[in-house]
């Protein structure tokens, strides 16, 4: 998708989600409702999700698409590479990430970004696949730092 269509779709989806987020105070409603938004949205998105962060496990949240890992290894993969790094993950070539956890094979590019509370930091990550290779850009990490802050805004 042209760069700049991919960004007025996202102007969109941030309007349409700051909206709709607004009616609960509930973390894992507005993920639901980020999730369903984006994967629906988005056509490049095979997997759209939030892993939850709890006594240092990360535990799949509210999802579309195909089954997802239930809980990711410490320290392995784009998710815990998120985490540990406090920044957004792109990466063009899963296949080519060291530690990558492959919970779907048809997984070909990933984005995944941290969602803090702040009150309390890290809490979650949203985590983005496509089944085309570097489907994601910049363009991806901008709106969708937007959109993962809605997650705890207050």
């Amino acid at each position: 998708m042209d760069e700049r269509k991919k960004a007025r779709r996202y102007e969109r989806i941030s309007t349409q989600l700051k909206e709709l987020v607004s009616k609960s105070d509930e973390p894992i409603a507005r993920m639901a409702t980020i999730c369903a938004v984006l994967h629906h949205k988005m056509d490049h998105y095979f997997w759209t999700g939030f892993y939850l962060l709890k006594e240092d496990k990360l535990t799949v949240g509210p999802y579309q698409g195909p089954v997802a890992c239930q809980v990711l290894e410490k320290g392995k993969g784009v998710c815990w590479s998120a985490v540990m790094q406090e920044k957004p993950v792109l990466v063009p070539d899963v296949h080519a990430f060291p530690g990558h956890i492959a919970c779907d094979p048809r997984s070909r590019s990933e984005l995944v970004l941290p969602v803090f509370d702040p009150r309390s930091g890290i809490r979650a990550v949203l985590d983005v696949d496509s089944g085309q290779p570097a489907a994601f850009s910049q363009t991806d990490v901008r709106f969708l730092e937007i959109i993962a802050g809605m997650v705890y805004d207050r």
